[in-house]
């Protein structure tokens, strides 16, 4: 068995090149080669092409580069968690592309594999998927996106053996796990390394062959940024709580749910071991529990989407960014609870972006969108300005096309029948004529 040299972050910084495309595994702080980027921060290289998620925290991880100056072009799904990058996006300092979350993970696991590129249904009639070449597979609209790889990945484990076999720690495998195939050099950061053979083959998840250089780095809570420790005193309005109890009220036993952040999130506070509900959340986990008692924060518990600590529940299990957008995408995802800012008389829903305003990250919510089994919309009814956000057509930038099933606001329950934005009931305090006055939609009445 080969020996995979253990090498400083200094040296391992080296690697990296002027112009270079550069992969950084992580989901926010979770499972972020901090130690490896520091470093990385320390030199004189420039002109990167940064590929991840997202670009870390202000000042944490990519945003260390960020700050810089050293990078020239951020690709990514996520990049609202950072202020910063936001900025400078917005202000042309930095180019951007922003990919769908799954579409990036299946992009890397393409790249990795030797494949080209392939087809998915995911952005579809949205303007992520303008400019590129679409087709229509079995009547369902699908884009084309080409496999990604770079020419350096550093990416973070939780243990290695000097054969630079990996084991990933809870929800810390997310994009690592991909990203370790698809570079010219990968360089792991690793918790701890051991003799080669003290690692058991069958619980090995990334295997030595796609290693190049080890990194032995201790994390620290610092290294945690946000996902440090859970915040406590959330405060939680009567008609926001309202909408997530009439959400419970759709998911069965047995049902695989995925919760978008915000008002979704407050479902699962909701949510006991005898509604027999298994939540699932996109950066890698299937059986989510409730956020741990003692405010311990990710040194000692999983993460969710919104990137907070959270226990796991009897029967859990851990995976990918890949494997978890395969299981949306798939249709093996029963029930997804989002937020939106407009929905339509068409189903179609724009959650992701606001011209003009600091929103740049479109994360997962494409993706569970278009591949839930059953989409439901939770939303304030009208916007600060008093107008209406169920309208007759989206004018925000879309998020799917012809997928909601049901949106519930703090005034009603809208579901789509026959193709029809129907008012099926009205929730606690709401009269139908303030309904009417405040839907700029049409739709049709069907109150019990």
């Amino acid at each position: 068995m080969k020996t995979v040299p253990q090498i400083t972050t200094e040296q391992a910084a080296a690697f990296v090149k002027d112009g270079d495309i550069l992969l950084q595994g992580g989901f926010g702080m979770t499972g972020n080669p901090v130690h490896l980027m520091d470093a990385l921060s320390k030199t004189e290289t420039k002109n990167i092409t940064f590929i991840g998620n997202n670009v870390g925290e202000a000042g944490i991880g990519g945003g260390r580069l960020l700050r810089n100056g050293q990078l020239k072009k951020m690709i990514g799904s996520f990049f609202t968690s950072n202020p910063e990058a936001v900025k400078a996006a917005q202000d042309g300092i930095v180019e951007y592309e922003l990919i769908p979350q799954g579409t990036l993970a299946e992009a890397l696991r393409a790249g990795g594999a030797g494949i080209g590129g392939f087809y998915t249904p995911t952005a579809a009639g949205t303007p992520i998927a303008e400019g590129k070449e679409t087709k229509i597979i079995d009547g369902v609209e699908q884009v084309f996106v080409k496999g990604i790889r770079g020419n350096v990945a550093f990416i973070r484990a939780w243990k290695a053996d000097t054969a630079g076999n990996l084991i990933y720690r809870m929800t810390e495998q997310n994009f690592n796990r991909a990203m370790a195939t698809a570079a010219d050099l990968v360089i792991a950061e690793v918790e701890e390394i051991v003799a080669e053979g003290a690692l058991d083959p069958n619980y090995i998840h990334t295997p030595g062959c796609y290693i190049d250089y080890l990194v032995q780095a201790t994390l620290t809570l610092e290294d945690l940024g946000s996902s440090a420790s859970v915040s406590k005193g959330k405060k939680v309005s009567e008609d926001r709580m309202n909408m997530a109890k009439r959400a419970l009220q759709e998911l069965k036993k047995g049902d695989v749910v995925n919760l978008g952040i915000g008002i979704p999130t407050l479902v699962a506070d909701l949510i006991t071991p005898k509604h027999g509900v298994i939540l699932h959340t996109e950066n890698g986990m299937l059986g989510v529990g409730p956020e741990p008692v003692d405010g311990g924060g990710a040194m000692n518990y999983p993460v969710n989407a919104g990137k907070i600590p959270v226990t796991a529940v009897p029967g859990s299990s851990y995976f990918d960014s890949a494997d978890s957008f395969a299981m949306i995408r798939g249709k093996h995802v029963d029930i997804a609870v989002m937020g939106g800012l407009e929905v339509d008389e068409h189903a179609n829903l724009a959650n992701w972006a606001v011209p003009g305003q600091p929103l740049l990250g479109v994360g997962g919510a494409m993706d569970l969108a278009s591949g839930a089994k059953t989409l439901i919309i939770t939303m304030n009814h009208n916007n600060r300005d008093g107008s209406s956000k169920i309208v007759p057509t989206c004018t925000l930038p879309l998020t799917t096309l012809g997928s909601v099933d049901m949106v519930i606001t703090e005034l009603a329950v809208f579901k789509y029948i026959d193709d029809k934005l129907t008012l099926i009931e009205l929730m606690p305090g709401a009269t139908l004529e303030e309904v009417r006055e405040r839907t700029e939609a049409k739709f049709v009445e069907q109150l019990a």
